[in-house]
C-alpha cells in the first residue's frame, strides 16, 4: 500500500513539473459507458466476422463441390460422346465394308488393302475404349479430375477423326464402285449409229 502511495505521489510530482502544453486539457477522463459500448461494438463486430469467415468456408466448399460435379458431367459426356463415335466405326465397318467388299466392282487384290486400311482405325479405336475403360473404372493411375477429363476429351477428339476418316474412306471406295461401274456401263453400251 506504501508503494502504490509512492508512486501516486510520484506520477502527482510528474504531472504539475510538465511543461503547460502537456497539461493544457487537464486529466484525461474516461466515460465507461462508451468504453462498454465500444468493447460491446467489438465483440459484435467480431461475432459477425466469424460468421463472414464460416459463410467464405461453406461457399468455397460448395464451389469444390459444383466443381467436381461439373467435371463428372464433362467426363460423362465425353464418354458417352467417345461411345456414340466408336458405334458409329463399328456399325460403318460391319455394314459399308462388307457392301464395298462384295462389290463386283473391287478386284481381288484391293480386298487386303481395303480391309487392312479398315482393320488400323477399328484396332486403334478398341485400344481406345480399353484405355479409356481403365481410366474410368482403376485408382490405379491415380489421376486427378481434371487429368482424366483431359484425357477423355483428347480421346473424344480423337474417335472423331477416326469416324470422319473412316467415313471420308468409305465415300472414297463407294466413289470407286460408282466410277467402275459407270466405267462398265459405257463400255458395254451398244452402239447404234
Amino acid at each position: 500500500m506504501i508503494k502504490t502511495i509512492q508512486h501516486f505521489g510520484v506520477g502527482l510530482l510528474c504531472a504539475f513539473l510538465l511543461p503547460a502544453g502537456a497539461t493544457g486539457q487537464g486529466m484525461p477522463v474516461y466515460d465507461n459507458t462508451n468504453f462498454i459500448s465500444l468493447t460491446k461494438s467489438l465483440v459484435e463486430s467480431t461475432k459477425q466476422t466469424a460468421e463472414l469467415l464460416k459463410t467464405v468456408e461453406f461457399l468455397r466448399e460448395q464451389k469444390e463441390n459444383i466443381e467436381k460435379v461439373s467435371g463428372a458431367l464433362r467426363e460423362l459426356n465425353a464418354a458417352r460422346e467417345l461411345t456414340r463415335n466408336h458405334q458409329m466405326l463399328f456399325r460403318t465397318v460391319q455394314g459399308d465394308l462388307r457392301e464395298i467388299l462384295s462389290s463386283p466392282y473391287i478386284h481381288p487384290e484391293e480386298v487386303e488393302r481395303i480391309t487392312s486400311s479398315f482393320e488400323d482405325i477399328m484396332s486403334m479405336a478398341i485400344d481406345d475404349l480399353e484405355l479409356i475403360g481403365h481410366i474410368l473404372s482403376s485408382d490405379f493411375l491415380k489421376m486427378s479430375d481434371a487429368e482424366r477429363t483431359e484425357i477423355l476429351l483428347a480421346k473424344q477428339r480423337q474417335s472423331q477423326e477416326m469416324v470422319t476418316e473412316i467415313t471420308r474412306k468409305t465415300q472414297r471406295y463407294r466413289d470407286i464402285i460408282a466410277f467402275r461401274r459407270m466405267q462398265e456401263l459405257i463400255n458395254t453400251r451398244e452402239t447404234g449409229y
